[in-house]
């Protein structure tokens, strides 16, 4: 992450994120390297979808895709764009080896991230299967993969 803050800050850019699976882990990595703080706009957890959908994702998409799905990070990623005004905006959903019951659909270790470029409007997606039965380690692997992908990005 420390690359990624530093070509985001020589290159005067911005990143903003939305995570609910990953509970405030990629926003907790961006933030721990000095001078985060001219590159990071905000950061939003998100577990419940009733707040996803008070930060502006569509109800819609949840109902039409569920939560756990590419089309709501893709939402998740641009809203928080837009809502921060930040030129990336990343968004985070899916499961860590365990059952919701609120939301029962999808496979139970599969993560969807969406990074948006706003200045770009472009996507970049993908999905990953988390392998360990740790949250922790899991989240370390989806910020690892993140953070690669970003480093392709900007």
């Amino acid at each position: 992450m420390d690359e990624v803050i530093k070509i985001l800050t020589k290159k005067n850019k911005t990143i903003a994120v939305m995570e609910s699976c990953t509970g405030g882990a990629l926003a907790n990595s961006i933030t721990d390297i000095p001078g985060a703080s001219e590159v990071f706009r905000f950061g939003a957890i998100t577990y419940a979808n009733e707040f996803k959908i008070k930060m502006g994702v569509d109800s819609q998409i949840i109902a039409k895709y569920s939560v756990y799905s590419p089309e709501v990070a893709r939402d998740m990623s641009k809203t928080i764009a837009t809502f921060a005004d930040a030129n990336y905006g990343v968004g985070i959903t899916g499961k860590l080896n365990r059952v919701d019951r609120f939301n029962p659909s999808g496979d139970d270790s599969q993560v969807f991230i969406s990074i948006y470029d706003q200045n770009q409007e472009k996507f970049y997606e993908f999905s990953l299967q988390v392998p360990y039965s740790s949250r922790k380690q899991n989240k370390d692997f989806i910020i690892r993969e993140i953070t690669k992908k970003l480093l392709t990005i900007i």
